[in-house]
């Protein structure tokens, strides 16, 4: 008999599976090949009193992974809403904001950014510079000191299955701790439970909030390559070019040096951030290559 259930850990070829009711039941894939995430909605058979085999992994409405040209990395299923967490120190990568944001835009991932270690008072106007071309495209920007005001990101995640995303360093277990209170005791057993590591965060896990609520923690990146993208994916993931779509002189527009480009007339206008152009045209560049 097969069982319902939510993958809330994942962790190369092991996976912790949530069941109706609450109970936790570690689980493998058949095969040699999984690509499962945190997040997927799953049925599994038991094969032993504390232990299952995933059957089966039910179509998902979002999935965020990352790639480069030699492998993808899953992120996390079934969200709703991507947490991108930035602070004052240590710095932060615009970059990596604006490839998180092209992703989510990809799959129609609704997106909020928080700058965390608002305390640090002396580094946060630099961060507002940094921040600012994101909060005009319409991005809600959320700022916030974790160690004390965590609790301040919890009427943002009413009703969404929320992935946090960002480089190490940041404060992402810094607000999970805020917001559930035993995250730290979950972690170490679900460590413990996959063999992996207890003091950072080295698997995806996902903890409820509320009955509609839950929250996925992801291990900390340096970086998120999008091969997967296709150049048009690309460019529908910048709002500020999808606007101008199909104004172009040329249909087959590259905006880079033809005549008569929409976009190249807004970039001089002011009307589009040059840096946010600039990693526009490196994503092009990219998937032109794949």
């Amino acid at each position: 008999m097969t069982i319902p259930g939510t993958i809330i850990a994942a962790h190369g070829r092991q996976y912790r599976v949530e069941l109706p009711g609450g109970e936790i039941l570690p689980c493998f894939p058949r095969g040699k090949k999984s690509e499962i995430a945190c997040g997927d909605r799953v049925t599994v058979k038991r094969s032993g009193e504390d232990q299952g085999v995933i059957e089966s992994v039910a179509p998902r409405s979002t999935l965020l992974y990352r790639s480069n040209e030699f492998r993808q990395k899953l992120i996390a299923a079934n969200v709703t809403q991507i947490v991108v967490v930035v602070a004052t120190e240590p710095s932060f990568s615009d970059e990596l904001i604006t490839r998180c944001l092209v992703a989510a835009e990809s799959q129609d991932i609704q997106a909020l950014i928080v700058l965390n270690k608002c305390d640090l008072a002396d580094r946060v106007e630099s961060c507002e510079r940094i921040l600012a071309p994101f909060e005009a495209l319409g991005y809600s920007v959320l700022r916030l000191s974790a160690r004390a005001g965590g609790h301040q990101i919890r009427p943002y995640l009413n009703g969404q299955t929320s992935v946090l995303v960002g480089q190490s360093g940041m404060g992402k277990s810094t607000l999970i701790n805020a917001l559930v209170p035993d995250a730290a005791t979950a972690t170490r057993e679900i460590s413990a439970a996959l063999d992996s590591g207890k003091h950072t965060t080295t698997h995806a896990t996902l903890y409820r909030l509320d009955e509609q609520s839950s929250l996925i923690d992801s291990p900390g990146l340096q970086e998120f390559g999008l091969n997967h993208l296709s150049a048009d994916a690309i460019e529908h993931g910048f709002p500020e070019l999808r606007r101008l779509h199909g104004q172009c002189r040329f249909r087959d527009c590259r905006h880079d040096r033809e005549p008569g480009c929409a976009v190249l007339a807004a970039l001089e206008r002011g009307e589009i951030d040059r840096r946010r152009y600039v990693v526009f045209r490196a994503l092009r560049s990219e998937a032109a290559g794949n």
